[in-house]
């Protein structure tokens, strides 16, 4: 079997019904939520759909502008230790990282007014919205299986022609590339780029009567370790611009629009070291070890845009009631996303058969509907001492839609996909959140706060039963491992200080998630490589602003 190795990048946009760009896990991971702004906010929990009054009611309730008599002007800088440990069936690893964010920059301006318009106020604001940076490692042995066999489990009934490189008698084109080339045009079949990348890697081999069906290298009486590890880094940066107003000071009234700057990348590593691997070149009945690392890069970038309603009412001044509706965020996104196979096989006394082998640069765009949010919230005011202040959030993450690329003769268009959308429905499920914050004003001056905010999985049980097509037939995606979040906590503290117009506001939080990695997806009775990940965050993070 002669395997030949060129190298190309190339630039594509994929077709509706010619390869799958991305699976419900691109639009999965980019589509989180986190309790971010503020320190007075952080401090009470993010449990401010009823208050208003702060500079992070821009991106929560714009209702909250409302509030406001004044104007005032703010900044609030957080720096984060972030630690991540690992558990699998046999060891634990942990990382860190230290990081240092500016979470909110805004300006409110308000005007008295006579009337039944009491007053009305408009702002503007930068948001961190969300951090991606993660990163996270495991070692596992021994391992039941390999992800060369899953591999071969996908490409089965795929022509091992359709996977080779260079000049192929059984094609009519000389140059053919399966990265790039469209295969089913030769072979009436679409590839996955993984499987080309496991072929031409040796990790799949065609059995000995059916160059349809494939050999992974795991076999009865094998043994082996694997290792991974995950780096994310990269944002969701939100600019809003909001109005509200104040209706005799029992309504407040604000809508808003958001305008999102996103940037992700994720390079993983999956590596496996295996012994008594059968394997062609070693000749028939003799065995050899085997090791390869597999490398993957993604990068996601691109804008969108959201819009935000809500109201507060006030039948007493003791008694507040909020809500709020934000409309999904309509992204426009590029992804660009390639792949990289390390591979050894020696056997004692012989030298190593070893090599790189590497994929195109696939770039394609793509359309992503983040999950509505509502919001309902109750205040109460205790005199001119306390808040107390519950709010409950609902993220309809099942309602998520990816669009794809199409192209007619009249030009690009983008189209739902259908298949995604299902994926959407079956694995993701709405998150509920719930938020809790309170306020004890010790002097005119001096205030003490702390607030708890608890968020569900937004993982269906199906999807916790990894029961999940992270790579198909057809994809060009060569990163089958993905990593889905579990129930989210916040505990947090904090004070604040105001002289005259001038205020400082501190406060700890305490973030923690659980969350699973798989390093491949469970297939044909065939238990995949996974870790318990678990996430600790504690941040301090200060405010300080003028209102005038």
């Amino acid at each position: 079997m002669n395997k030949y190795i060129v190298t190309s990048v190339v630039a594509a946009a994929l077709a509706v019904g010619t390869a799958t760009a991305q699976s419900f896990i691109d639009g999965y991971n980019l589509s989180q939520s986190e309790m971010r702004g503020t320190a007075r906010f952080m401090s009470m929990g993010g449990a401010f759909t009823a208050l208003g009054g702060d500079l992070s009611t821009l991106t929560q309730n714009p209702a909250g502008l409302g509030i406001y008599r004044s104007s005032e002007i703010g900044v609030t800088l957080d720096i984060s230790a972030r630690n991540f440990s690992t558990t699998t069936a046999s060891h634990a690893a942990s990382t860190s990282q230290t990081k240092a964010y500016c979470n909110n920059f805004g300006y409110i301006g308000a005007t008295r007014l006579k009337g039944t318009l009491k007053s009305i106020a408009w702002g503007v604001s930068y948001n961190r919205a969300i951090s991606f940076d993660r990163v996270y490692s495991g070692y596992q042995m021994p391992t039941s299986t390999s992800l060369s066999n899953y591999i071969a489990y996908l490409t089965q009934g795929t022509p091992a022609q359709a996977l080779e490189f260079g000049e192929l008698s059984d094609t009519d084109d000389p140059n053919y590339n399966p990265y790039g080339d469209d295969p089913y045009k030769h072979f009436g079949i679409y590839n996955s780029w993984l499987s080309v990348l496991g072929y031409s890697s040796w990790l799949i081999n065609p059995t000995a009567l059916d160059n349809t069906k494939y050999n992974g290298l795991h076999k009865n009486g094998t043994t082996g370790d694997a290792l991974f590890e995950v780096r994310e880094r990269g944002y969701i940066d939100e600019y809003n611009i909001d109005f509200g107003g104040n209706i005799l000071n029992t309504v407040y009234w604000g809508l808003g629009v958001g305008i999102n700057d996103l940037s992700y990348t994720r390079d993983a590593l999956y590596s496996e070291s295996m012994e008594n691997v059968e394997f062609p070149g070693a000749g028939a009945g003799n065995t050899v070890d085997a090791g390869f690392d597999l490398n993957n890069h993604q990068y996601v970038t691109g804008t969108g845009y959201n819009f935000k309603f809500g109201v507060i009412v006030k039948p007493i001044n003791q008694l507040r009631f909020g809500a709020a509706i934000h409309t999904p965020t309509y992204y426009s996104l590029t992804k660009s996303t390639s792949g990289t196979i390390d591979y050894s096989y020696s056997d004692d006394g012989t030298d190593p058969l070893a090599g790189n082998e590497y994929t195109d640069v696939c770039t394609y765009d793509w359309r992503l509907r983040s999950p509505w949010r509502f919001m309902l919230g109750v205040a109460g005011v205790l005199g001119n001492k306390a808040i107390i202040s519950l709010d409950y959030e609902r993220q309809a993450y099942n309602d998520m839609k990816i669009k794809v690329a199409a192209y007619d003769n009249w030009g690009d268009n983008f189209v739902e996909d259908t298949y995604l959308t299902e994926n959407v429905h079956q694995y993701l499920q709405a998150s509920n959140i719930v938020r809790i914050g309170v306020e004890y004003r010790v002097t005119p001056q001096f205030s003490l706060r702390a607030g708890y905010n608890y968020a569900t999985t937004n993982v269906s049980d199906a999807a916790e039963g990894k029961d999940i097509p992270a790579v198909l037939s057809g994809d060009v995606n060569t990163d089958p491992s993905y990593t889905l979040n579990k129930n989210t906590q916040h505990i947090s503290v904090g004070l604040g200080y105001r002289y005259k117009g001038f205020y400082i506001d501190g406060a700890y939080v305490y973030k923690r998630r659980e969350a699973t990695y798989h390093a491949f997806t469970d297939f044909d009775n065939q238990k995949a490589p996974t870790a318990t990940l678990a996430e600790n965050i504690h941040s301090a993070v200060i405010s300080v602003g003028y209102k005038f």
